[in-house]
């Protein structure tokens, strides 16, 4: 999905060139954990990366040994209760998750709840503590991606909408970083920041981070979308 809409926009870009929490937490699993069960609290894209990769799932809590939370519109009780009797009342799962993002942020100013949020239930109830995030702003997101495109962080900008997420793990990995205008963080939010939390570019649209000179190149104009 996410090859598909950048290719759209002029930015052909093959899917094995893109990462996101999906492919994260399956490579980490891999890489750590490939014989565990895991218990996913997701949407369909996390569980059928898990599928292929030919990590089993379970919602047998007797035999789960890790909890995804994860960003989940199906989220209810009865998989509030599995996570609970897997990590409480077996005492054998982990918990673990694909971000830490509180909301996600819609046009209009809307949101809906993110993983933060499923995490936290997990843990109230659990008295458990979150001890993987394979997102942001954790190192092993962007090893993962330093790794993949063989480039030192300080060749790289990263950037994202968010202070805490996309912008603190750039600044923590030595990498320049750019904020972007059109999510959760504002002009305001940005003011308040301390010096050591800022980043190092801040645009009002992330097409800002493509020189005006190669809009011509890629077909582009500035009223595109």
């Amino acid at each position: 999905m996410y090859s598909e809409k950048l290719t759209k926009l002029g930015l052909p870009t093959p899917e094995e060139e893109t990462v996101n929490t999906v492919v994260t937490m399956t490579q980490w699993l891999l890489q750590n954990h490939p014989d565990a069960v895991v218990f996913p609290i997701s949407e369909e894209p996390l569980k059928n990366a898990l599928r292929n990769a030919g990590i089993k799932m379970s919602e047998n809590a007797e035999e789960i040994d890790i909890v995804i939370a994860s960003y989940d519109r199906t989220f209810e009780y009865r998989k509030l209760q599995i996570a609970f009797d897997a990590i409480w009342f077996h005492n054998r799962a982990k918990l673990v998750t694909t971000n830490p993002d509180r909301y996600c942020p819609f046009p209009g100013g809307r949101g809906e709840p993110d993983a933060a949020s499923i995490v936290a239930a997990i843990e109230a109830c659990t008295q458990a503590k979150c001890e993987i995030n394979t997102g942001k702003p954790d190192p092993i997101m962007l090893e993962t991606i330093m790794g993949m495109i063989g480039m030192d962080a300080s060749e790289c900008v990263c950037t994202g909408d968010r202070l805490y997420t996309e912008i603190r793990m750039a600044l923590d990995a030595g990498m320049p970083a750019a904020v972007v205008l059109t999510g959760e963080t504002n002009a305001e939010m940005l003011e308040a920041e301390s010096e050591e939390n800022k980043p190092d570019y801040v645009l009002d649209r992330i097409d800002r981070l493509i020189p005006p000179k190669m809009w011509e190149e890629l077909d582009w104009t500035e009223e595109d979308e």
